[in-house]
């Protein structure tokens, strides 16, 4: 009798072990639809006043990262021959204290970058999803803060990037 409930038990275990090994699930292009084979990523105008110079390229740049890196998409030249496209500009640009120290001076300040954006394939009228995103970062300003403010602003654009990639491919 104690024979057969080992053998249950191990048969339980395996059959345990088996199906959570197939419920893994990826988003390295598994979900995309077949036809779907481009993907077209322009700069996204900045219509803020950040004085920084290049955000429009950061986050061209993290786009194309996440989209060609974590997916079977190839990149479009333009709109007319890609299969999917973002549209969108980057709203908003805040670079405001976020925390102060005993002597009443900021420590940190938080950058922070909204974006509003549209993905939609190509065969289709209306986009799959229109909405902002938003990124945040903070940084120490008494240690070279410019140099900090950018890769908080780098760090912000990156975030918004994932987010947009994720709802992407997560709406597939």
């Amino acid at each position: 009798m104690t024979y057969s409930r080992h053998y249950l038990l191990i048969y339980l275990l395996l059959l345990i072990f088996i199906a959570t090994g197939c419920l893994t699930y990826s988003f390295t292009g598994t979900s995309i639809p077949q036809d779907v084979r481009t993907v077209y990523i322009p700069f996204l105008p900045d219509r803020t006043d950040s004085g920084i110079g290049d955000l429009s390229d950061r986050l061209n740049q993290a786009l194309i990262n996440r989209f060609i890196n974590q997916s079977r998409l190839s990149l479009a030249n333009d709109k007319e021959n890609a299969d999917s496209f973002i549209e969108g500009s980057i709203q908003s640009y805040r670079n405001q204290p976020f925390s102060v120290g005993g002597d009443e001076q900021a420590n940190l300040n938080q950058v922070q970058i909204s974006v509003r954006a549209t993905f939609q394939f190509a065969k289709d009228e209306k986009p799959l999803w229109s909405k902002s995103f938003s990124g945040n970062s903070t940084y120490d300003v008494r240690t070279n803060p410019l140099d900090a403010e950018i890769e908080a602003a780098e760090e912000a654009l990156q975030q918004i990037a994932n987010n947009m990639f994720n709802d992407a491919v997560g709406n597939w």
